[in-house]
């Protein structure tokens, strides 16, 4: 059975391949790419042109097992590694059956336009994802490179900058790099943008005065709510004992806002949560603060656990923020655990606490009684108004 090769292509085509990549397009008996990298391959490859067809990744394993018998070689842009399309054909055919020539990336061409250093910027991708993933990268003094979904993408990205007080960064569109088009174009994403070449990315130099950090703990107000919201102090505590690890999968049980959920994805762009909550009012509000705050890919699942638990991905952590007194509710979230994870319970009621003061006898872990008091008018003065305290319950597995 013949490797697959795939060959990273930029904008200035063939000239731009190395005599290694340059041979390895000729030797190919099927060349696969999308219909712009093929028209960049002369004549003298006579290989059978197969263009993408769309929705590509659906049907990719197919196509591969289609042509599994002869020297294919996959065309991809700049390096297939890197948001390219040469990490899916790994992941499907294995490593030792995929050899990669990479070109330089856009990004690298990019920094090299720019005079910016490399290793200090975030790079974000929205080839097949939402523009509010930016949410989180934008602060204070922050270099990014956006990866463009089309010729649409820098008037969205300017749109988002605008629209969360960053109307006064430094945009920089640049298109065709490394090809004999191109272009560069310089503004701020207060400006008028319109419609780029579709092969372009965005720097963006972040000037505004807005903060809203990853860790834990961000004001209430950040939320669209109904009261339902673990609030500010007892969220951070929270979140400090489900110990957010990337790759990570979160269970959020009775997630009222999602703040948990949400504030778990916040801290690492590969952390990975799902929110149950059986109202479908505030399912809804779940999906529009995780949109607002920069995790859309949250999934909100409405249903009553623990009916609704079944058939979710086992998780690395669980916080049960409401329905602990509901029949089988730790249990299956005990049982659904993987090991060395951890499952949090916050109590607010005497019912609540004799579930989790139960099971602390059970199995051990950690139990804190947290108070809050927040300084508040008293007549003419200034006293302490309580909280209802909340008992926290943590255990691992």
């Amino acid at each position: 059975m013949p490797d697959v090769t795939v060959v990273g292509i930029g904008a200035d085509g063939w000239a731009g391949l190395s005599a290694t990549a340059q041979d390895a397009v000729r030797a190919a008996e099927v060349l696969l790419g999308s219909r712009r990298q093929l028209d960049l391959v002369p004549d003298e490859a006579k290989g059978e042109r197969v263009p993408w067809p769309s929705p590509l990744l659906p049907a990719l394993p197919g196509l591969l097992e289609r042509h599994r018998d002869a020297r294919t070689c996959v065309l991809a842009s700049g390096d297939p590694m890197f948001y390219g399309i040469g990490s899916t054909v790994v992941r499907i055919l294995g490593p030792d059956r995929v050899t990669v020539l990479p070109q330089a990336a856009s990004t690298s061409l990019a920094c090299a336009r720019l005079g910016w250093a490399a290793e200090e910027v975030e790079v974000v991708s929205l080839v097949g994802r939402p523009v509010e993933l930016l949410h989180t990268a934008v602060h204070p003094g922050r270099r990014l490179l956006v990866l463009s979904a089309g010729a649409a993408s820098p008037a969205a990205i300017a749109a988002l900058l605008t629209s969360k007080g960053y109307g006064e960064s430094a945009l920089t569109v640049l298109a065709q790099l490394g090809g004999p088009g191109e272009r560069i174009v310089r503004g701020t994403a207060q400006d008028s943008w319109d419609a780029a070449d579709p092969l372009n990315l965005v720097a963006v130099q972040c000037r505004g005065t807005a903060v809203l950090p990853t860790v834990p703990g961000l004001p209430d107000a950040a939320y669209d709510h109904d009261g339902q919201l673990t609030k500010r102090e007892i969220r951070a505590i929270t979140l400090a004992r489900l110990a957010p690890v990337p790759g990570q999968l979160l269970w959020d049980v009775g997630a009222g806002a999602g703040s948990i959920a949400i504030e778990w994805m916040r801290a690492h762009r590969a952390c990975r949560a799902i929110a149950v909550e059986s109202d479908g009012a505030r399912a809804a509000r779940i999906c529009a603060n995780a949109q607002s705050l920069g995790v859309p890919g949250l999934v909100v699942v409405e249903g009553r656990a623990p009916a609704a638990l079944s058939g979710l991905a086992a998780p690395d952590a669980v916080f049960v923020g409401g329905g602990v007194t509901a029949p089988g509710m730790v249990e299956q979230c005990w049982a659904a655990l993987r090991p060395g994870g951890r499952l949090v319970v916050n109590a607010v009621t005497l019912e609540s606490e004799r579930v989790v003061t139960d099971w602390y006898g059970r199995v051990g872990g950690d139990l804190t009684r947290i108070a809050i008091n927040r300084a508040a008018p008293v007549g003419g003065f200034t006293g302490w108004r309580p909280a209802l305290p909340v008992t926290q319950w943590t255990v691992h597995k």
